[in-house]
């Protein structure tokens, strides 16, 4: 969690807000337990690989640009989603790093 939260801080928190609470129409919050629960196998690949895909979250559209972090190790992707699926009202449990490598050797 530790170093999850010191990843969040320094990649994440602009955007996404210092409770996970988003950036109005720009960035989406981060407490929406149901998007990042029915999304799980997908975060890792959001995280590295940003997006401009179209998302709803809490009933609202957002579809600004998530920028990429590819300079990221697997094991900082999987960090930080402990982090993330763990905070902000989240209570997700251990995000395994094997499954973090293999959700990142998929993306599409």
């Amino acid at each position: 969690m530790s170093n999850g939260k010191d990843i969040y801080k320094t990649r994440c928190q602009n955007c996404h807000g210092e409770n996970g609470e988003g950036l109005g129409k720009l960035a989406p919050p981060l407490t929406d337990s149901v998007f990042l629960k029915n999304n799980k196998t997908r975060l890792a690949c959001i995280i590295r690989n940003g997006t401009n895909e179209k998302m709803t979250i809490n009933g609202k559209e957002y579809q600004e640009k998530m920028p990429a972090f590819p300079e990221l190790a697997d094991i900082d992707v999987a960090q930080v989603m402990v982090y993330i699926t763990n905070s902000f009202g989240n209570n997700q449990g251990f995000v395994p790093y094997n499954k973090v490598s293999i959700h990142l050797q998929n993306c599409k």
